[in-house]
């Protein structure tokens, strides 16, 4: 056989598995938007079905609101910082359910920081399990293929290791809510199933630039709970990014800021996009928390005009210094 023809064959060869490929990705999409077609919003939805979420948090201590470690180790970093606001059991009690809700959107590897970090992940299940938790569930409804995401961005593996359930968005598990005061969230389907059967709810998220939000973080994360065409809500980013502040009360936010993603936000692309702050914050007040959490991307709170929007409704206070926030580090 001659070099050409052995060059047209590999040509060949390669051409069928990027069309293989492309069908699976575009599978991949159709099911995703299939069940988001499905969970759409619903004019005639009885007012007697919609369902709102439980209030997940916990009595406030003066003085152990915010905590702020500095330390390259993730797992000693969370144990610190969890433990200058009382501890764990603080937070969690012998026999409760917890649902975690880390940010995994993208099918991505956890060394672009596009989605929480897995070993960070864990660390908090063992946590829960040490407190006593019967059951620890970690889940999100991404926005890219969920068992992709899950599986590219370590996190599926690194929960079930742990001992936790994780729980993939289906059909089932959105029901339909009504914000009171809210002006987009109005008979509007969120991911429900899994936080019902929690007695507890821990946010954790990385501090990622948004190229439309300016910032994702922990208030950003609980995008992950819309279902429906939640796309449509891009187009006043400030406002959803607010009224999920005003939706979901969290027990805890952990936001991760050993790296930083500075630019091309959210989905990053390259390690050049991020930058180590090896900081660690964790808070009662996810708007304190995130209002720390933008100084590490350089921004001030008037940059990010859905944190005055959320402090404004009553979801937290963007004056963590008012907190006295404690510091510590970690080797």
């Amino acid at each position: 056989m001659t070099e050409s023809n052995d060059k047209k064959i590999q040509r060949r060869q390669f051409l069928a598995r990027v069309g293989k490929a492309g069908v699976s990705i575009a599978a991949a999409g159709f099911i995703t938007c299939k069940l988001y077609d499905k969970q759409g919003p619903k004019a005639g939805v009885d007012i007697g079905s919609l369902v709102t979420l439980p209030d997940f948090s916990v009595p406030d201590k003066p003085g152990q609101v915010i905590s702020i470690v500095k330390g390259a180790s993730r797992v000693k970093a969370v144990n610190k910082a969890i433990e200058l606001l009382g501890g764990i059991k603080r937070f969690i009690n012998e026999g409760e359910a917890v649902a975690i809700k880390p940010n995994v959107a993208f099918a991505s590897p956890p060394m672009l920081g596009a989605t929480a970090n897995p070993e960070l992940v864990a660390e908090v299940v063992r946590l829960c399990y040490k407190a006593g938790a019967r059951q620890v569930i970690v889940t999100d409804n991404p926005i890219n293929d969920p068992s992709s995401c899950f599986k590219l961005s370590g996190i599926g593996k690194a929960a079930s290791n742990a001992g936790a359930e994780v729980i993939l968005p289906r059909p089932n598990l959105f029901k339909h809510t009504m914000l009171t005061r809210g002006k987009l969230i109005k008979n509007w389907p969120i991911f429900y199933g899994p936080f019902a059967r929690a007695d507890k709810l821990i946010g954790i998220a990385p501090i990622k630039h948004h190229h439309r939000a300016g910032a994702s973080m922990s208030m950003k994360n609980w995008y992950g709970l819309l279902g429906g065409r939640r796309n449509i809500f891009h187009q006043d980013i400030n406002t959803i990014i607010a009224e999920l502040a005003m939706m979901v009360k969290p027990t805890l936010v952990i936001l991760d800021a050993t790296q930083v993603m500075m630019t091309n936000g959210p989905t990053g692309g390259s390690v050049k996009d991020l930058r180590w702050a090896n900081t660690m914050i964790a808070s009662c007040d996810m708007l304190a928390a995130d209002a720390y959490g933008c100084t590490l991307l350089d921004l001030k709170v008037s940059d990010l005009p859905y944190l005055i929007k959320a402090q404004n409704a009553g979801a937290g206070t963007t004056d963590y210094e008012s907190l006295k926030p404690i510091f510590a580090t970690v080797s």
